[in-house]
């Protein structure tokens, strides 16, 4: 098993090459929700068979996902990733081709598990090749946040001009982007099982009670982010009194694109301040943000506040996945696969209850309780440890050094030359 510590010759390109097979695996992600539309118009799905679909797709994709990662903590299987990568586009590609549901079901689920096993191996190996950089930790995981952004972008124009029957034209990222990154894993694997052979390994223990604070974290994260998703275009366009699209469209635009800076800000704050003290500095933000977004009237105000909260949870994005790996180092597949996973999922599973109770008290006041979760989630991220040998931890000042009187004996004041 490669460990953590087994590093590679590290740079920028591996990494830019794992970031864009990483936003074209996530954007299979995207590509499902947006799926819908298209789904009921043509196939006369209703809106619980078109949620089904996305079920079949995210759920399962979240429960496997820590299963490929514990696989990976026994087996370095870097082919997962190029492999994986087809898949999740092939799983989209087919969807539209199949006639029964179930059949539907199961190509979006074939999707879903390649998005589940690309994310362990990946992230282990992206960990590697960066050097324990931070900044190029955000930059794979700024990949991935790209990549769903786009999948919106990609689909409509697709489907629209070829209906569902060009679906398999999706397909097309995921297999020019196996190809691509196919070679990289290659020679990343290969220096890693080198530097592993003649490494020592890494002997610190798991942390598993830091661990599971830091899913906690995760958690409330993921419903805070889910949930504005899901209903901040709804929530724009009654605040602002508009019924146009475009109004809900930008508010939704500022949620995401505010990820991309968010995401490389996480790496440079780590880099000066540390990872546990910017996780716990962005979940305080995101109070205020969340709440000023409820409470303060106007558009501008609108917007800035989905800009902040955008930032608040996405700079602690990358950083939460390396926190991850590092309180269980000897199960870094696994840690992946959780951080980037299961614990992530609850936010698709909290959705409908916010719609439900957005049905019954309206779309502000089923909002308002993320507030309190990120307040939560700063709660949790206080009982968060640094961990041991973080190399970048302050360093330990250095004791002062004696002075010449002193090394020559203990003579007092009195006896200096």
């Amino acid at each position: 098993m490669t460990t953590l510590r087994s590093r590679v010759p590290s740079g920028a390109a591996p990494i830019a090459v794992l970031a864009a097979g990483h936003a074209a695996v996530d954007l299979y992600q995207g590509v499902v929700p947006a799926l819908v539309p298209f789904l009921v118009a043509e196939r006369g799905l209703d809106y619980g068979s078109a949620a089904g679909v996305v079920l079949a797709a995210t759920l399962l994709s979240s429960i496997v996902q820590p299963l490929f990662g514990a696989l990976t903590d026994r087996w370095a299987m870097p082919w997962l990733i190029p492999a994986a990568t087809a898949a999740a586009g092939i799983g989209v590609g087919l969807a539209g081709l199949f006639g029964p549901y179930a059949l539907l079901c199961a190509a979006v689920a074939l999707s879903g598990v390649g998005v589940a096993a690309y994310h362990p191996e990946s992230a282990r190996l992206a960990r590697a090749a960066s050097g324990d950089s931070h900044t190029r930790m955000g930059w794979f995981s700024l990949g991935g946040n790209i990549g769903f952004a786009l999948a919106p972008l990609m689909v409509g124009p697709v489907l629209a001009a070829g209906g569902l029957g060009a679906t398999p034209w999706l397909a097309v990222p995921a297999l020019a982007a196996a190809l691509l990154t196919a070679p990289v894993v290659r020679t990343l694997a290969a220096r890693a099982a080198g530097t592993a052979a003649g490494g020592t390994g890494d002997a610190r223990r798991d942390d598993w009670p830091a661990f599971l604070w830091l899913s906690g974290v995760i958690g409330c994260r993921s419903v805070v982010f889910v949930g504005l998703s899901s209903f901040v275009a709804l929530y724009a366009q009654q605040r602002l009194g508009r019924g146009d699209s475009g109004t809900g469209t930008v508010a939704l635009f500022t949620l995401f694109a505010g990820g991309a800076v968010g995401t490389v800000l996480g790496g440079w704050c780590a880099a000066r301040w540390g990872r546990v003290r910017t996780v716990r500095l962005s979940y305080a933000a995101a109070v205020p943000a969340v709440a000023g977004l409820l409470l303060v009237p106007g558009p501008v105000a609108l917007y800035g506040f989905a800009a902040l909260i955008s930032l608040a949870l996405y700079v602690p994005f990358s950083l939460q996945v390396t926190l991850g790996q590092d309180y269980l180092p000897s199960r870094i597949g696994t840690a992946s696969g959780v951080t980037l996973g299961l614990a992530v999922s609850v936010g698709g599973l909290a959705g409908p209850a916010i719609g439900l109770l957005a049905d019954h008290t309206g779309l502000r006041t089923a909002l308002a309780p993320l507030a309190v979760l990120c307040a939560l989630a700063w709660a949790l991220a206080r009982r968060l440890p640094e961990p041991a040998g973080d190399p970048r931890e302050p360093a330990a000042p250095e004791p002062p050094k004696a002075v010449p009187w002193q090394e020559a004996g203990n003579v007092g004041r009195a006896g200096r030359p």
